[in-house]
């Protein structure tokens, strides 16, 4: 049995998944936002929330019980109403490109 070729172990590696990311600049900023876009089509995901406060956005959609099966990006970004707001930038341009739940 011949090992698969090394890879840098990045999310990168996945075949399709685009990630970007985006910060304030200068000194003490301590904001930022990353994006995992998946491919056409949408990934199958899933969640664990955990914590005392946690801040999150559309996560009960990933319920098994619910109609969302696919999706196409992951905001990963601060829990503040600042933070959180982030996701509608990504939303916009979900759309704009014709994707994501109708």
């Amino acid at each position: 049995m011949t090992n698969p070729a090394p890879t840098n172990n990045s999310l990168t590696d996945v075949p399709g998944f685009r990630v970007g990311h985006a910060a304030v600049a200068g000194p003490g900023a301590l904001s930022g936002t990353t994006v995992v876009l998946a491919p056409p089509g949408g990934a199958v995901a899933a969640v664990d929330v955990r914590g005392g406060g946690p801040g999150t956005r559309e996560t009960d959609a990933l319920d098994p019980r619910n109609v969302v099966e696919r999706i196409d990006a992951v905001v990963l970004t601060g829990g503040s109403a600042f933070g959180l707001d982030a996701a509608a930038g990504v939303m916009a341009w979900l759309e704009e490109q014709g994707r994501g739940v109708r």
